[in-house]
């Protein structure tokens, strides 16, 4: 392995699950299942609400995220800790993606809007749910580029957070992947560049004891449901910390690739020891 690739390991074997851990599932399954339908129906009353009265401004929603997303770690079992203060400015958030408890953990401690691959606008279930919280879609499309910058633009000035993972793709929570600079460009817009400042996020997640590290840790081709349903199980949970990193101002850095790497830098730094690879 060169120190700029990441080969996936194998995806571990489908949980041998006991009738104690069905039971388990089923309780912990229910129990956050309601809790988001509840919460989602709930959502999108408010945002009949909220349209008409504030437009793109959403000052009332993002807490009901924020209760859902703390609520789902009480229901699992698993402890969530926060380092670091958060950005109160106009800006965007950029994280290390490990898993998709990485959506709990970045809107429990922050009001964020994801900005995601347009095909998840279509997922059953998921994507209704993105939507419903105000993700950002985009497509790889270099046509779209100008209108992706203009939604940004819009989101942005008016005080949403807009939260990407540069890495382009999750991992099993050992590795910093080399972060992918594209999206940074819409920074350097002359209408955002003066004006806003971007937040490096690390997310870190400590495994269940006797566990495998790589217990959250979300890749490759795993299957959703296996991955879910092995948390779902665990007897026992472990945690996940949220490091705030101070913001960067756009305005100080020449290049959506110096800022780029700055960010990098300080998500890899707060890694423990052995989980620093794959830096460029």
């Amino acid at each position: 392995m060169s120190p700029t690739s990441w080969t996936p390991p194998p995806a571990p074997p489908p949980p041998q699950l006991r009738l104690r851990d069905w039971l388990r599932v089923a309780r912990r399954g229910l129990a956050l299942g309601g809790l988001i339908a509840l919460c989602l129906g709930l959502m999108m009353a408010l945002r009949l609400i909220e349209r008409p009265l504030w437009g793109k401004r959403r000052p009332l929603t993002p807490y009901l995220t924020q209760f859902v997303s703390l609520s789902a770690f009480r229901i699992l079992g698993m402890r969530y800790h926060r380092r670091g203060a958060r950005m109160q400015g106009r800006g965007a958030v950029v994280a290390n993606h490990v898993s998709w408890l990485d959506i709990f953990a970045l809107n429990a401690g922050k009001r964020v809007y994801f900005v995601s691959k347009a095909e998840v606008a279509g997922w059953p279930g998921i994507g209704l749910l993105a939507r419903a919280t105000g993700t950002v879609f985009i497509k790889r499309d270099p046509r779209e580029a100008k209108r992706q910058q203009e939604v940004f633009e819009e989101r942005l000035l008016a005080g949403h957070k807009l939260l990407f993972f540069p890495e382009g793709t999750s991992t099993d929570g050992m590795v910093v992947l080399p972060f992918k600079t594209t999206l940074f460009q819409a920074f350097f817009a002359p209408e955002l560049r003066q004006r806003i400042a971007v937040q490096p996020v690390s997310l870190i997640y400590h495994a269940p004891a006797g566990a495998d590290p790589r217990f959250y840790g979300w890749w490759g081709d795993m299957d959703f449901g296996t991955h879910l349903l092995r948390v779902l199980a665990a007897p026992r949970q472990g945690r996940v910390e949220v490091v705030y990193h101070s913001p960067l101002d756009v305005r100080d850095f020449a290049s959506r690739k110096e800022l780029a790497a700055h960010c990098e830098a300080n998500i890899r730094n707060a890694m423990p020891e052995g989980r620093q690879g794959c830096g460029a």
